[in-house]
């Protein structure tokens, strides 16, 4: 990555560059300054949409790093010293996402579509929110799936009016929230790599389930679920396990299976 040009939009020279663990989406490096300046850059084809979902969660007071810099394909955001997740960081994380949705709009959807990757991944906008789920996050993996599966798929789409509710809040999400995008710091917790749009809250929520189970005291920070969820946890799992078995391959296969199932279909 060259990141040279960021000499002269900082006005220091560039000190040191560590490559960094990323995601699909874009190269992440560590850029030190010779000032003692630190910052996270990324270089990729869609951080001006990411530096724009950042600033519309900011906007809400949830933490995220902030945005120092974006012009291109470059990306820089404020360095965050991590530690390992405590109690009071959880703590943090589930107050903190609380606060992101606690921002609604009118409708579902982002006035831009996004990716993961080479996946695209489609916002159009909705008043209608089984629909929204239904055409934009289910549906486009049909070609994906065996056709048995695929069919179940289908059924499920279909009875999505009578299992999720038309108008829930349509709250701010981070829309990519797993435990891979939740950096905490001491006694603190900020959501990163954001692939935002406005839906029910319980999407982040499930998200955040697939993989794990957040302790008491994320849930403490939080505050009160919505009566039912746990019923239709499996519905916003699919979304994620749709794309993991896209990305990368049949050994998701299973994980679909079961949240189909587990939804009675």
């Amino acid at each position: 990555m060259n990141v040279a040009p960021l000499s002269q939009v900082f006005e220091a020279e560039i000190a040191s560059t560590q490559p960094l663990q990323g995601g699909d989406i874009s190269e992440v490096m560590k850029v030190a300054l010779a000032d003692g300046r630190k910052m996270a850059v990324k270089r990729g084809a869609q951080v001006d949409t990411e530096a724009r979902m950042l600033a519309a969660m900011a906007a809400t007071g949830a933490p995220v790093p902030q945005v120092l810099h974006q012009s291109g394909d470059l990306l820089c955001l404020e360095w965050l010293e991590e530690t390992r997740p405590s109690p009071a960081g959880w703590q943090a994380l589930g107050a903190g996402l609380r606060q992101l949705h606690n921002s609604t709009g009118r409708t579902y959807g982002w006035p831009e579509d996004y990716g993961f990757g080479a996946l695209p991944i489609r916002n159009a906008v909705s008043e209608n929110w089984p629909e929204f789920w239904a055409r934009q996050r289910l549906l486009p993996f049909l070609p994906a799936l065996p056709m048995p599966m695929a069919r179940r798929l289908e059924a499920l789409a279909r009875a999505l009016p009578e299992r999720l509710p038309a108008r829930p809040p349509s709250a701010l999400l981070h829309g990519d929230l797993w435990t891979g995008n939740a950096l905490f710091g001491e006694g603190r917790a900020w959501m990163i790599d954001p692939a935002c749009y406005h839906g029910d809250p319980e999407v982040d929520l499930a998200m955040l389930e697939l993989f794990g189970s957040p302790p008491a005291e994320f849930w403490a920070g939080y505050g009160p679920e919505s009566p039912g969820r746990a019923e239709r946890r499996a519905i916003y799992q699919l979304f994620p396990a749709l794309v993991h078995l896209k990305l990368f391959g049949t050994a998701y296969q299973g994980m679909v299976a079961r949240l189909i199932s587990a939804v009675g279909i």
